[in-house]
């Protein structure tokens, strides 16, 4: 009896676990590709850098983190049309947010602090 609460809990752990990570795996390896290329693509970084989505993915909703993510990215970008990604005052604070999440988890997981 004790041994199928112990496998039930773990099931129950897991699948808790599972729901507060809901980054589909194509979103992780995108991250993780991403992060690798930005730095020599090394090998060294594949766990590195897997650490490091698995952290953010612990802090954003992945809706969130594509929203930011995106807003980081693209928000450089010269043109008129790239305002919407620069100029609104949530998506600032939204960018802020994930960069403050994504330095947090570069230091937690040994990646250099990115060059912006």
């Amino acid at each position: 009896m004790m041994k199928r609460l112990y496998w039930l809990g773990l099931g129950l752990a897991a699948t808790a676990s599972a729901q507060a990570n809901d980054f589909p795996t194509v979103g992780r390896v995108e991250y993780v590709l991403e992060c690798m290329y930005r730095h020599e693509g090394k090998q060294e970084y594949l766990y590195k850098c897997s650490c490091a989505i698995d952290e953010i993915a612990k802090q954003l909703k992945y809706d969130d983190y594509v929203s930011a993510s995106m807003t980081v990215r693209y928000r450089d970008m010269g043109g008129e049309r790239m305002g919407a990604f620069r100029d609104p005052d949530n998506l600032k604070a939204d960018a802020r947010k994930y960069l403050a999440v994504q330095a947090k988890a570069a230091e937690a997981c040994g990646l250099p602090p990115e060059k912006r």
